[in-house]
């Protein structure tokens, strides 16, 4: 394996966190409506996956449908085609497919694609969702790369699309904020560990979390630094000062001149 660096779109232009949502307007997060109003604002795009009962790479954050739908339970038990036709509350669009992402942003702007952790434990996961996002990432033609909190993840998606871009989303960890994921677990992600061990080229780290020396570490190797989330210019410029680019919402963030 190799690192594969990142396409230099993804550190050209701010993303837009789950693509440019904001309820009031009707453009819910990760829709195909936010990704259009990105699209049009110039900026790149950041969005999540998490997988269908029939194997589809479904474009949404959350494991379960409560928050962003009127459906209750798991998205992993519904199909693709039942997922579809699920409304995004405050919107007028549905859950959309990875398949249907691809095409409607056809490599206008660059594209940062985050594998949700399907073990729940940020452990060993079957790798359908991974196997799936390589098979449609492999085609497409624009600039993209892959990121997820779980090292696993990663470790396939090294496996499956050894030319696409790579990196771990990574953070502070305070326990608190992540049950009820293990404390254990939490200590060995906060040191990001797994970098070399999955050929990354990048981290995607915690905005409040920046000065932490690991990452400077690793930035000081090579590696890229990218940041989640910023919600306001003040932040942005502070940010700024350690990262490369920022992921962004609740605003619009400046262009770096």
């Amino acid at each position: 394996m190799a690192r594969i660096p990142l396409p230099p779109g993804i550190l050209a232009r701010p993303i837009a966190h789950r693509a440019l949502h904001e309820r009031a307007a009707g453009r819910i997060e990760n829709s195909c409506a936010a990704i259009r109003a990105a699209i049009e604002g110039g900026y790149g795009i950041e969005i999540d996956l998490q997988l269908s009962l029939d194997g589809r790479a479904m474009v949404f954050h959350d494991e379960t449908l409560d928050r962003l739908t009127a459906e209750t339970g798991p998205v992993a038990v519904r199909t693709a085609e039942e997922l579809g036709r699920i409304a995004l509350l405050g919107g007028e669009e549905a859950i959309p497919t990875l398949e249907e992402v691809l095409a409607l942003i056809a490599g206008r702007v660059p594209l940062l694609v985050e594998i949700k952790d399907q073990s729940l434990t940020m452990g060993p996961t079957d790798g359908r969702l991974e196997a799936e996002a390589a098979r449609l990432l492999t085609l497409y033609g624009g600039e993209v790369a892959v990121m997820s909190f779980n090292p696993h993840s990663i470790g396939h998606m090294a496996r499956l699309a050894p030319d696409i871009a790579r990196g771990l989303t990574t953070s502070a960890y305070d326990p608190e904020d992540w049950a009820p994921l293990a404390p254990e677990t939490c200590a060995r992600l906060r040191e990001i560990p797994d970098y070399d061990e999955t050929d990354s080229s990048f981290i995607s780290h915690e905005a409040a979390d920046l000065a932490r020396p690991r990452v400077a570490e690793l930035k000081a190797r090579g590696a890229a630094l990218l940041c989640w989330t910023v919600r306001s210019p003040e932040a942005e410029a502070l940010a700024r000062r350690y990262a490369q680019n920022i992921t962004f919402e609740g605003y619009r963030a400046r262009f770096p001149t």
